[in-house]
């Protein structure tokens, strides 16, 4: 099978540097270097698309634009390029985020991809009116796929659930194709619900033995509920000609941090209720030195970002090898970004996917010459 890549759209703004924010971790003054225009984030659109990118994750949060509008706007820009929306349930109803979905299948051809984000920071719930712990909102989100995966099967539902109740909600038309669910979370209860309801599990970009561990848990989850899950990675990534260069950029990067920054983000991050986000503080520990935690993965991006904090550098080769690495523990989809996210996106598509195609591992999913490395012309 090919693998499958997503990039991402910074809707928080783009830079030559890192561009912090989420989790508990404050915006650094990096995303207003290239702020996220529709004309922008459409110029990135368009060249993952051309470049093989199945689709493109947009995230969610005080801290950037909207992904519902965002991405409807974008989709009218682009031709193929599926959206990885990033979205909360408890938003809004689950009968209205079914009846978005289907609207967005129909309006885009069927791009869409949902990215269910339960929510790890209970102050920044709070500001949106949500006032459940934790553990509750795990068990909402639960409650809420329940309803929407029966309505997208054309159902009529009535549930009075512990933090859902809907009555004799139905879609008039429903979504074809359904959307895919992904999700993420490493505790517990985020176990059991993406055990019982969504497609694909993502983690993000830990060292390949701990996330073979969480493949094991999930997998033996969902075979307690009857279900197989596929399984999605999260990282940042750095790939030049040579490894020199590839390093080279990261330690650029590294020393634009100001210590001041980096000290208000691990506090802030700190303060997360996140598991996951809790894992990512310990690969570095806050600290400056040591920082690549497996060969060719480097933990400096979670200095000042919250959420996804490793990266992938080294060569195009290196990259590569990383890449199969983490697919032969299970790993089918990887969701990249890089600083910044237009020309990250080349080096990427134009160095990494050809040496993969060269091992049989993916495939342009356009079926263009680009699986050979040949250059593309763009669509006219």
């Amino acid at each position: 099978m090919s693998l499958t890549f997503h990039w991402f759209l910074p809707t928080s703004g783009d830079s030559r540097d890192v561009v912090g924010g989420g989790h508990g971790a404050p915006a650094t003054d990096s995303g207003r270097d290239r702020p996220p225009t529709v004309a922008y984030l459409s110029q990135i659109a368009r060249a993952a698309e051309d470049l093989g990118f199945v689709g493109a994750l947009t995230p969610t949060g005080a801290w950037c634009e909207d992904a519902w509008l965002t991405t409807a706007m974008v989709s009218r820009e682009t031709e193929r390029l599926k959206f990885l929306v990033a979205f909360r349930p408890g938003s809004v109803s689950p009968t209205l985020a079914a009846q978005m979905a289907s609207t967005f299948q129909r309006q885009t051809g069927g791009r869409l991809l949902l990215n269910v984000v339960t929510g790890g920071e209970s102050r920044e719930q709070r500001a949106y009116g949500d006032f459940l712990d934790k553990d509750a909102r795990y068990r909402r989100t639960g409650e809420f796929l329940h309803v929407v995966r029966a309505l997208w099967r054309g159902e009529a539902v009535t549930l009075r659930g512990e933090h859902v109740q809907v009555e004799d909600a139905r879609l008039v038309r429903v979504p074809d194709p359904v959307p895919e669910v992904y999700f993420g979370g490493s505790s517990p209860v985020a176990g059991e619900v993406a055990a019982r309801h969504v497609d694909v599990y993502l983690t993000w970009g830990e060292p390949p033995a701990q996330v073979a561990g969480k493949i094991a848990r999930m997998r033996a989850l969902a075979a307690e509920e009857g279900r197989t899950l596929r399984f999605g990675i999260r990282l940042h990534v750095i790939t030049r000609d040579t490894a020199e260069g590839a390093w080279a950029e990261a330690h650029r990067l590294l020393d634009g941090f100001h210590p001041d920054t980096v000290r208000a983000v691990q506090e802030g991050l700190a303060r997360s209720e996140s598991e996951g986000q809790r894992r990512m503080l310990a690969l570095h520990g806050g600290a400056r030195d040591n920082l690549e935690i497996h060969p060719n993965l480097w933990a400096g991006i979670g200095l000042v970002r919250g959420g996804a904090g490793t990266a992938l550098v080294g060569s195009h080769d290196e990259v590569a090898d990383r890449i199969a690495e983490y697919h032969a523990l299970g790993i089918d989809e990887f969701v990249l970004s890089g600083y910044p996210h237009l020309e990250e996106a080349y080096w990427f598509g134009e160095g990494v996917l050809p040496r993969l195609a060269a091992r049989g591992l993916w495939r342009h999913p356009a079926g263009t010459r680009r699986d050979t490395g040949a250059p593309v012309p763009l669509a006219v």
